[in-house]
């Protein structure tokens, strides 16, 4: 059963760009870290991005300076802002929830996960 619902993706040129959406019911979502992974064909998942429960952020160097991640405590939702997307970033994406955020590139994953959105990039 999936617990985080999804939204975003699909196909783009490069350069062009995409947001991502993941929403959490959970009451204690706030408390919580939350980050975004992503698997390429062929490739081992990775950590993308990552967001405390508070206002600190940590970014995979592939994408440093081209992806945003953002929280909403409110809507109860993480966001994931995609600009200047290469092929490379072609991935399906996963969004997880109810984190531990220790340090700057240290997290340790929650329970939830999104079903994962298909991301392609066209050259």
């Amino acid at each position: 059963q999936v617990q985080l619902v999804q939204s975003g993706g699909g196909l783009v040129q490069a350069g062009e760009s995409l947001r991502l959406s993941c929403v959490d019911p959970e009451i204690t979502f706030s408390r919580k870290a939350a980050a975004w992974y992503r698997q390429a064909p062929g490739s081992q998942r990775e950590l993308v991005a990552t967001h405390s429960s508070g206002e600190s952020t940590t970014y995979a160097d592939s994408v440093e300076g081209r992806f945003t991640i953002s929280r909403d405590n409110v809507k109860k939702t993480v966001y994931l802002q995609m600009n200047d997307l290469r092929p490379e970033d072609t991935a399906v994406y996963y969004c997880n929830t109810g984190g531990i955020y220790v340090q700057a590139g240290r997290y340790y994953p929650g329970a939830s996960w999104g079903q994962g959105t298909q991301v392609t990039v066209s050259s």
